[in-house]
């Protein structure tokens, strides 16, 4: 298991998770936190592009493409089944925090965004939960920070995680 922190932003469709997530990303940049995320996306995706070399590699035969160029590396890997998601953490490294969206059923630290016009109900459990970041009050034991409070968070993270600020 990493044992670079990981934190799962989670929410119903629609409640703003990833501009949160947008916000969360360049408070913390701004303290010169080393940021990875990783996104959940279980309609499945494709990053390459058909008849470019990587895409030409792949239908070939390679189980797994990299490409690389001055500023950008990108691995691509087929794989059998959905990786879990310790197995993608396991890969990260130079990173102070990852932040990830998705994953809800996982065992990680959960800050979840909620918007009442959305749902009455939270995903989580209190016990899972780090924070709450919603349009709606809420007595659970756990920080509720309002939906553009991206610094609070940011804050938070920093005082649980040690991360430098």
């Amino acid at each position: 298991m990493s044992s670079i922190p990981v934190v799962v932003l989670v929410g119903t469709s629609g409640t703003g998770k990833t501009t949160f997530l947008e916000k969360l990303i360049r408070q913390l940049k701004q303290r010169n936190v080393h940021v990875a995320t990783i996104k959940h996306d279980v309609h499945g995706f494709d990053i390459d592009k058909p008849g470019k070399d990587t895409w030409r590699h792949a239908q070939a035969g390679a189980e797994l493409v990299a490409i690389s160029s001055p500023s950008t590396f990108a691995l691509i890997r087929h794989v059998e089944q959905e990786m879990r998601l310790d197995e993608i953490t396991a890969m990260i490294a130079g990173v102070d925090i990852i932040l990830v969206e998705g994953y809800k059923r996982s065992i990680n630290p959960k800050i979840e965004v909620h918007r009442k016009a959305h749902s009455s109900e939270l995903l989580s459990s209190p016990e899972e939960l780090l924070a709450v970041v919603s349009d709606a009050d809420w007595d659970i034991g756990v920080p509720v920070f309002d939906l553009e409070d991206a610094v609070g968070v940011a804050d938070l993270l920093a005082q649980k995680y040690g991360l430098r600020g």
